[in-house]
């Protein structure tokens, strides 16, 4: 089986080709010689049985990693989990969110019922589910429309499908930056636009976990209907505080991912 490692660079690199950005902000703190250590990779998903958490845990699962931490987002009807290879800190934490539909409006359910429950896609099997994408098929805009009125992570999921959602610069093993304040002025100065929604930091070291994340990149898909440019993935960035008992906090804080998971609202370009 493919180790973590190899599964990870197949992964960075299905998101970088998909975010130009990405690429860019590597080569701006290449710029400045700095390694980059990867904190933890996100995926999103719907809870149907075939395709819920607990599938695309499998392939981290079979690789050692552990569940770790679970967690609730009443407003976007989300739940989370997060997973850890224990003793192995260089390994990244791996978070997979659901989006619970039964908690939606009929209408919205009707819609995933339709145009991802009962359609006649295969679901990948093993790793191959975290690179297939959109599954069921060429996505239709006004659907993704429609969806977006409700719940902003159902159209996101609708139209990009199974992929890595974001990687995660662990600002702790940055070299020339000593606080997540200084990498977001440094990417602010070199044009990036940061996700401000509840602050441009998300949390504080009180809490032990600081966040900021860049915007989603606006990208041309194609839908039924012709080419739509839509928000797609983002890049993440996380300074981790130590416990009272003097070891690094590795969790996640609800109310600050709640915020995080904005970053691919849609917006004009």
């Amino acid at each position: 089986m493919t180790n973590y490692t190899q599964l990870f660079d197949q992964l960075f690199d299905e998101y970088q080709n998909l975010n130009p950005s990405v690429k860019s902000i590597h080569q701006l703190f290449n710029s400045k010689q700095e390694s980059i250590l990867n904190d933890h990779i996100a995926f999103r998903t719907f809870n149907f049985k075939d395709i819920n958490i607990n599938v695309l845990a499998k392939p981290f699962l079979e690789r050692g990693y552990k569940e770790k931490g679970n967690y609730r987002f009443e407003q976007k009807k989300l739940t989370a989990t997060h997973y850890e290879i224990e003793n192995d800190a260089t390994a990244p934490k791996i978070f997979i969110s659901q989006l619970m539909v039964e908690e939606l409006s009929e209408v919205t359910q009707k819609i995933l019922e339709l145009n991802i429950k009962q359609n006649d896609a295969t679901i990948p099997t093993s790793d191959d589910i975290l690179f297939a994408g959109n599954i069921w098929g060429t996505p239709s805009y006004p659907i993704y429309q429609q969806l977006l009125k409700e719940s902003e992570y159902a159209a996101w999921l609708y139209v990009f499908g199974f992929r890595a959602n974001h990687f995660t610069v662990l600002v702790n093993e940055l070299n020339n930056f000593d606080s997540l304040e200084e990498v977001n002025l440094y990417l602010k100065e070199n044009n990036y636009k940061l996700n401000s929604s509840g602050g441009e930091i998300k949390g504080t070291p009180a809490e032990c976990l600081e966040q900021s994340s860049t915007l989603a990149d606006m990208v041309e898909i194609e839908f039924l209907e012709g080419k739509y440019t839509i928000p797609a993935c983002y890049y993440e960035f996380a300074r981790r505080y130590n416990l009272p008992d003097n070891t690094l906090f590795n969790g996640f804080i609800a109310k600050s991912a709640d915020k995080i998971f904005e970053s691919t609202n849609f917006r004009n370009k």
